[in-house]
C-alpha cells in the first residue's frame, strides 16, 4: 500500500471559533479524513486560547498538548494540576478528564494530539536537530522554527517555517535534517495498539 503525503501551511488553516468565545481552533488533520469527534482515529489541531474555562471531554480518547507560544495555562481536575507554561514540552493527559484551564497571562496557542484510546498509540516528538524517524502507519511533521528537509523513500521534502505534512495507512520512515540552530520540528507517530 502507498501512502499518500498531504502537506498544510498553519497560516492556511482557517480558524474556527469556540462555543464558548474563548478561543479559536485550527484543524490540521485528522483520520479518517473528514470524520467527526465519535469517529477519528486521530485528530492534530492548534488552539488559541483567549480566556480561561473548561476543557471539553473526549471519551475514549488520550490527548497530548503542547504550548507552542504564550505565556502558557494552568490545567487542574480530576488528579491533574499542570503548568503548561515551558514552550514545546509536551503533557499528556486523558481526554475523559473533566478539566479547567487557567490563563496564566495573555493569549496563547498549542498543539493538540488526540488518539482514540485502544485503536492507536500516539508519540509525539519535539525535534531540535537531524533525526531518523522510525516507520509508522501514520504520522505528522510540522516544521514550527527553521527549514528542515525530510527524506521520504527516494524523494526530499522541505519544510519551511509553519509548513508540514502527514500521512496515513501506510508505514513511512523519515530522515530529517536542519541548519538552522533555532530550529524546532514536532514529529507525531502513531502506532498501533497492543492489547
Amino acid at each position: 500500500m502507498t501512502a499518500t503525503v498531504q502537506r498544510f501551511d498553519v497560516a492556511a488553516l482557517p480558524a474556527t471559533p469556540w462555543k464558548n468565545g474563548g478561543g479559536s481552533t485550527r484543524e490540521v488533520a485528522c483520520w479518517p479524513a473528514g470524520a467527526g469527534f465519535d469517529e477519528f482515529l486521530w485528530r492534530v489541531s492548534i488552539a488559541s486560547i483567549a480566556a480561561s474555562g473548561p476543557f471539553s471531554r473526549f471519551a475514549g480518547v488520550d490527548r497530548v498538548i503542547t504550548l507552542l507560544d504564550g505565556d502558557g495555562v494552568l490545567l487542574q481536575g480530576q488528579g491533574v494540576d499542570h503548568r503548561l507554561d515551558r514552550p514545546l514540552a509536551p503533557f499528556a493527559f486523558r481526554g475523559d478528564v473533566a478539566l479547567d484551564c487557567t490563563l496564566l497571562g495573555g493569549a496563547c496557542s498549542d498543539f493538540n494530539v488526540m488518539t482514540r484510546r485502544g485503536r492507536l498509540r500516539a508519540e509525539l516528538q519535539v525535534l531540535h536537530a537531524g533525526a531518523a524517524l522510525p516507520a509508522a502507519p501514520h504520522g505528522l511533521l510540522l516544521a514550527w522554527r527553521g527549514a528542515w528537509r525530510g527524506a521520504w523513500r527516494a524523494s526530499g521534502q522541505l519544510l519551511a517555517s509553519g509548513r508540514g505534512l502527514w500521512w496515513a495507512d501506510a508505514p513511512q520512515a523519515w530522515t530529517l535534517s536542519t541548519n538552522d540552530t533555532d530550529a524546532a520540528l514536532l514529529a507525531v507517530l502513531w502506532h498501533q495498539e497492543t492489547p
